[in-house]
């Protein structure tokens, strides 16, 4: 059975997230989300299984056809970038993680307005400025926040960091720590902001550390990607 050791995986992840929570201080409740990208639906199955009811998919057609396929009761979060020509389809997501620029909000609080019901939505930050990252600079999340505020076709939730792949410990709690600041931007200004989605499978102890309630793990539960590497 592919999955099998993904209980005692879970048990483990969740131990360690305990501990660095405890270490963080900020007390708050993490939510792992299994990130099944390039896995087929029997990740999800697994997952569910597993414990797990939330998911993560980076690509927009990929996950529409696994919840074709996938009768586990999950919730779907779709966390890569997010082009304006699929905002179509963002209905279909719990939340959705990579809202990176004031042109994608308007798509999707568009569509929100249309089905006349709000998309769940986080918005991506870019601390050190990454240049092959989208994401709003933290000076600009106020004006955005309060911009937003008027929009009744989504609800911000709270915001979404990725450090650099590289990063050593200190920039990892410089990227965190700052994305914390800007959620707590957001709910100053009137948004029910209180997700943090930042930490994935090489640095999400630092992330619970500093305050993550939704981490992003992949390689971690569900090994090497299919077609990749671990």
């Amino acid at each position: 059975m592919r999955f099998s050791d993904l209980p005692e995986r879970l048990r483990e992840v969740s131990g360690r997230i305990d501990a660095a929570v405890r270490r963080g201080g900020h007390g708050q409740r993490v939510t792992i989300i299994g990130v099944t990208k390039t896995h087929g639906p029997d990740a999800v199955e697994a997952a569910f299984e597993a414990g797990l009811r939330d998911v993560g998919e980076n690509r927009v057609q990929e996950a529409l056809k696994k919840m074709d396929s996938v009768r586990a009761a999950v919730r779907w979060h779709l966390i890569g970038h997010l082009q304006r020509n699929k905002a179509k389809h963002v209905a279909q997501f719990d939340l959705v993680h990579s809202i990176d620029s004031s042109r994608l909000a308007d798509a999707v609080n568009e569509i929100g307005g249309e089905r006349h019901r709000p998309i769940e939505v986080l918005l991506q930050v870019n601390v050190v400025g990454e240049e092959s990252k989208g994401g709003y600079p933290l000076e600009t999340l106020q004006a955005e926040g309060e911009r937003l505020r008027e929009f009744s076709g989504l609800r911000v939730r709270g915001v979404m960091a990725m450090a650099p792949l590289d990063a050593d410990e200190q920039t990892l709690r410089r990227v965190f720590s700052a994305a914390r600041a800007g959620r707590d931007t957001l709910a100053a200004v009137g948004h029910p902001a209180t997700e943090l989605s930042m930490g994935m499978s090489n640095d999400f102890e630092v992330a619970a550390e500093e305050g993550a309630t939704l981490v992003r793990l992949g390689t971690i539960l569900f090994g090497a990607r299919e077609g990749g590497t671990p």
